[in-house]
């Protein structure tokens, strides 16, 4: 019997919010929390899955705010948090999935790294005996300092440590609040690693930095927040891109200013020009752009320039830009 096929207009694809992860084990729908009169987060909608993703913003963007909501530390004012379907909330029994790293020590001097690591075993209620507990300590190179008290450990020490006790429980969903600051070299690259291959295991993995160049390494998908709002998500391409086209200020110096003024506004990236304290203010749209031209147009006007510097280039700067064009 032959069949008969009908087409069903499917109507416009819509591209996927980049805030939303393909495969989500937390979700964040309208989450806002103010303490008092303080807005510390407002109506943050996003979404994270399976792999590294970096939330990322300049300190006291409302990061560690977030992140405690998502651990099911602090109670959101509106909106709501799911973590493996669940609200951590409401359902304490998630909490032996998650493992948590604070930006604060928050740990006592006097205990030894396997002190913390076992009595964080002991809390998720995790298998404690000394071989699990050691696993744990091996995968941040700590065990030659296992039994020394963590009030002797470097800041890069302690850090580690705390990842330790997050990982003991073996969490499938791992949150890390500024995890890197005050590491060397040395420890950022172990850390980055175990990073790497956690979630090369499939584990859900959030961390958060106000540096992009460090989330950079670790990964290429990004949620980033300023003042507590969405102010951008996507790939680290084009938050690098935002940050090449943005309207930026520029100081430059030389000894002729203003010869070298006049020649800068012909140029198209620039859009305005100012001389200040006996420099020049310089208003472009394409940093990269006016940086490449600056050169040139300095030999064929026999001026020398002695200072080229972006003055508000810095990450807010960026995020302040992409939030405007989200309102």
């Amino acid at each position: 019997m032959a069949t008969t096929q009908v087409s069903v207009p499917l109507g416009p694809i819509k591209p996927r919010d980049p805030a939303r992860a393909a495969d989500p084990t937390v979700a964040v729908h309208g989450v806002s929390k103010w303490f008092g009169t303080k807005v510390a987060v407002s109506d943050v909608s996003c979404s994270f899955g399976p792999g590294i993703t970096g939330l990322l913003g300049p300190n006291g963007a409302g990061k560690t705010t977030l992140l405690r909501m998502i651990t099911g530390l602090l109670h959101p004012s509106e909106g709501t948090v799911s973590v493996f379907g669940t609200d951590p909330l409401r359902d304490p029994a998630v909490y032996r999935r998650i493992g948590f790293v604070p930006e604060d020590d928050a740990v006592y001097g006097y205990l030894s790294v396997r002190d913390l690591v076992r009595y964080a075993a002991e809390l998720s209620r995790h298998d404690s005996s000394a071989a699990v507990v050691d696993a744990a300590i091996e995968k941040v190179h700590l065990l030659d300092a296992a039994d020394r008290p963590i009030a002797e450990y470097s800041k890069g020490m302690r850090q580690r440590a705390k990842v330790a006790a997050a990982l003991v429980n073996e969490p499938d969903l791992l949150v890390l609040d500024e995890p890197l600051n005050g590491a060397d070299p040395t420890q950022r690259a172990i850390l980055i690693a175990l990073f790497h291959e956690l979630a090369a295991a499939g584990r859900t993995i959030i961390v958060s930095s106000h540096v992009l160049a460090e989330v950079e390494r670790m990964t290429d998908r990004v949620i980033a927040i300023l003042d507590g709002k969405l102010a951008a998500a996507g790939g680290i391409r084009a938050i690098r891109a935002a940050m090449t086209h943005i309207p930026h200020k520029v100081r430059i110096d030389s000894d002729e200013p203003r010869i070298l003024g006049k020649a800068l506004l012909d140029l198209p990236a620039v859009v305005g020009v100012h001389f200040e304290d006996g420099g020049l203010e310089v208003q472009t749209s394409n940093l990269a752009a006016l940086g490449t031209a600056l050169p040139a147009v300095s030999i064929n006007l026999s001026v020398r320039v002695t200072r080229f510097e972006p003055v508000d280039a810095s990450l807010e700067s960026v995020f302040r830009h992409l939030l405007s064009i989200r309102r």
